[in-house]
C-alpha cells in the first residue's frame, strides 16, 4: 500500500494512503490550529477544538473522525469522565485521556457556566450555542437558583425531540437534586429552521405544567441554530 507523509508544521507522520483527509491536509486557513490563531477560539466548533487537543489520531483513524466520536461520547456524560474511562476509548490512551480530562476540569473551574446570571434570552444563547452544530437534536436543561444564576447545564436527551423521550421526570430529576428554583430548557434544530413544531409546543406546555406542580419556575424554552435562536417567552408563546 502507498505511504503518504503528513507535515503539519510540528511533526511528520507516515500513514497508509486511502485513509481519507487528515486535518493537516486541509487548506492552511481551514486547519483547526491555524483557524484558532487567526480567528480565535470562539470561531471553532467543539470538534475542531478536540482535534487540536488530540493532535494526531490512530493510524487507522483520522484525527477529526476520532474527535467527532469522542465528542458524541462526551455529550452523553453528565460530568467530566474519569481518565480510566476515556483511556479505553479507541485511539485515546492514558496520555491523551489525561490531557482531555485536565482541559475539561480547568475550563470548568475558570470559565464554567455556573454563576452566570440570566436576565434575558440573549444570556442563555452563549451557554448552549456550541451544541448547534450537532447532527442530532440535543435537549438541554439549565438549573438556576432564586437569583436566576446558572447552577448547571446538562443534556437530557439526544435524538428526535418528542413527548416520549422528553419526559418531565427526565428533565427535572437533576434540577431537583440541584435544589434549583427555576429551569430553562432548550434544543437545537439541525436544519437551522427555528419555527417551533406542534410537538415543540406540546412539550413546552407539558413541562411548564409539571414544573409548576414541582414548585419550579419554568422561565423559557429556546430553539436554536448556529446563528440564531427563538425564545418562547420573548415571542409570547409562554
Amino acid at each position: 500500500m502507498d505511504r503518504i507523509y503528513l507535515d503539519c508544521g510540528e511533526t511528520i507522520e507516515v500513514r497508509d494512503a486511502g485513509q481519507g483527509l487528515d486535518p493537516c491536509l486541509f487548506p492552511q486557513e481551514e486547519r483547526p490550529r491555524e483557524k484558532l490563531i487567526s480567528a480565535g477560539p470562539e470561531a471553532l466548533s467543539d470538534q475542531e477544538l478536540l482535534t487540536i487537543l488530540l493532535n494526531v489520531g490512530m493510524r487507522s483513524k483520522q484525527t477529526n473522525t476520532m474527535a467527532q466520536e469522542l465528542l458524541e461520547h462526551l455529550d452523553q456524560e453528565k460530568g467530566i469522565p474519569a481518565v480510566k474511562e476515556l483511556s479505553l476509548f479507541p485511539g485515546m490512551g492514558k496520555i491523551k485521556a489525561c490531557s482531555i480530562v485536565a482541559m475539561l476540569e480547568f475550563g470548568r473551574r475558570r470559565w464554567g457556566a455556573a454563576g452566570t446570571r440570566i436576565k434575558q434570552p440573549q444570556d442563555i444563547y452563549p451557554l448552549i450555542r456550541h451544541h448547534a452544530d450537532r447532527r442530532q437534536e440535543r435537549f438541554i436543561c439549565l438549573s438556576l437558583n432564586g437569583a436566576h444564576e446558572v447552577l448547571a447545564v446538562r443534556i437530557v436527551t439526544i435524538g428526535l425531540v418528542n413527548r416520549t423521550i422528553v419526559h418531565p421526570r427526565e428533565v427535572f430529576a437533576d434540577p431537583l437534586l440541584d435544589r434549583a428554583s427555576a429551569v430553562i430548557v432548550a434544543h437545537n434544530h439541525p436544519s437551522g429552521q427555528l419555527t417551533p413544531s406542534s410537538e415543540d409546543d406540546e412539550i413546552t406546555l407539558r413541562l411548564k405544567v409539571a414544573a409548576e406542580i414541582l414548585g419550579l419556575h419554568f422561565l423559557d424554552h429556546l430553539i436554536f441554530s448556529e446563528t440564531a435562536f427563538l425564545s418562547y417567552r420573548q415571542t409570547g408563546r409562554l
